[in-house]
């Protein structure tokens, strides 16, 4: 297995982790967002998955096209379908009476 078959693993694992190494790792965050580090950061803490299909296509890539943007947009999916799932298991918890922050 190559090592962009385990960089995928670690994508679909953990964005998080996935785009914290990418940041310290190579020059794709400076590439797609310049000399700022604010929107990589608020990227890295809400929306994992877009900010770093965001890296990957306009950091390696320069401007983009239609698909470069129809990854950032499935990134985007991806991160508000997990915000969902939090939403769906916190309710059904409370449902059933289970206090979900114990």
């Amino acid at each position: 297995m190559g090592c962009g078959c385990l960089f995928a693993l670690l994508v679909a694992l953990s964005p998080r982790v996935a785009l914290l190494i990418v940041w310290l790792f190579t020059p794709l965050i400076q590439t797609a967002f310049g000399d700022t580090w604010l929107w990589p950061l608020l990227g890295l803490l809400f929306l994992p998955t877009t900010t770093l299909m965001y890296v990957l296509v306009v950091g390696a890539l320069g401007p983009t096209t239609f698909w470069g943007w129809m990854m950032v947009l499935f990134g985007l999916l991806i991160d508000l379908r997990s915000y969902y799932e939090s939403y769906a298991n916190r309710e059904n918890l409370t449902r059933h009476g289970v206090s979900p922050l114990r």
